[in-house]
């Protein structure tokens, strides 16, 4: 069994419109719903061993802060697939992962992030800013993984509805 957790960035600021879209950085909603989901990963033991994020500001950022608050051994992969790209390259660049990862998590974008877990769980979801979704996967390897793997979808977590005294 592996597991992936899919996290939309976190809430972007667009007080620059002369700023391209892949600079846009987080806004102060942003800034506090990110740290949030990282202490949530932590405190239900969801660390990931491989993460893997948009090159975008905003996923980047939201990346960095999440992994503030747990600890994770390894680096935060930058992958233009997760920007610009389809949901086949998202399932090659997972399947391309090492059969060590047992839960692997992705920081991106609306509205690939919703297209890719429909397409895992056959369930459409809403995730908006800094959503998070933790999905089970049958496989032994990520090579295994493909359009027709019945994902099933454990749990989505929205920052709105988290209490806020946690």
């Amino acid at each position: 069994m592996k597991e992936l957790l899919i996290m939309r960035h976190a809430k972007s600021s667009w007080k620059d419109p002369d700023l391209d879209d892949h600079d846009r950085p987080l806004n102060k909603r942003g800034q506090r719903d990110a740290p949030r989901m990282g202490k949530l990963i932590r405190d239900r033991n969801l660390i990931p061993d491989a993460l893997i994020s948009s090159p975008a500001r905003r996923a980047r950022t939201t990346a960095e802060m999440v992994v503030k608050k747990f600890d994770f051994d390894g680096v935060i992969e930058l992958n233009k697939e997760l920007y610009f790209g389809s949901l086949t390259s998202w399932l090659r660049m997972l399947q391309a992962l090492p059969d060590d990862v047992k839960r692997a998590m992705i920081v991106g974008h609306n509205p690939g992030l919703e297209e890719f877990l429909e397409l895992l769980t056959g369930q459409h979801e809403r995730l908006p800013t800094a959503a998070l979704a933790h999905v089970a996967l049958p496989i032994d390897s990520w090579s295994e993984l493909d359009a027709n793997t019945p994902g099933k979808l454990v749990q989505i977590w929205r920052p709105k509805e988290l209490d806020e005294r946690k």
